[in-house]
């Protein structure tokens, strides 16, 4: 549990756009984007545990190209989120998400960082041949890693839409606003730092 905490309670773009949907949206949405942040969460613990060092040398020569992506794709979803914010201001209508595509969404996005993969990889590789790892081992290293990315993502949209009731509506639209703003930051450090 604590490798998990370690890789889900850093603030990064996925925290943000969690607490952010679930201000706009409501607990039920947020909650959805939640497992599907846990779910890749879960996914990459079994790879690192079944063959974290295969999967480092398939990455490793698209490491550039991954960072590329993912620095491009928060770039574009904070500039999307802002116009979709301003549409919403203007009294225009916006298309509305389903679950379905929630899930989507926040699964892909989760996944476009490997970071997460390499972080649990070589918690495991660190170790040498000091651990000698059973099946039991694998199964309290994948589960443990998936209750607490869970527990963290469904704080963060707990506190997402209680903010929502207790806060006005200018500062909800604020902390949207600065929300996509720290998602475009995080998308310039990928690319350039």
């Amino acid at each position: 549990m604590i490798a998990g905490y370690g890789i889900a309670i850093p603030v990064g773009a996925i925290s943000v756009l969690l607490v952010s949907l679930a201000m706009e949206k409501g607990l039920r949405q947020g909650l959805i984007a939640a497992v599907a942040v846990t779910s890749v969460d879960f996914s990459f613990a079994i790879m690192a545990v079944v063959a974290g060092s295969a999967i480092l040398a398939v990455l490793s020569p698209y490491e550039e190209v991954l960072r590329i992506v993912s620095g491009g794709t928060l770039i574009g979803l904070g500039i999307y989120g802002l116009m979709k914010l301003r549409k919403r201001q203007d009294g225009l209508s916006t298309t509305e998400l389903s679950e379905g595509h929630i899930y989507l969404k926040f699964f892909v996005l989760t996944a476009l960082n490997p970071f997460t993969i390499v972080y649990f990889t070589a918690l495991i590789a660190g170790n040498g041949s000091q651990w000698d790892y059973t099946w039991q081992d694998m199964a309290a290293f994948v589960i443990g890693a998936g209750l607490a990315s869970l527990s963290w993502q469904i704080l963060l949209v707990y506190l997402g839409s209680t903010a929502k009731r207790f806060f006005s509506h200018r500062f909800l639209v604020a902390t949207i606003v600065l929300g996509n703003l720290v998602v475009i930051a995080l998308g310039v450090q990928v690319l350039f730092f």
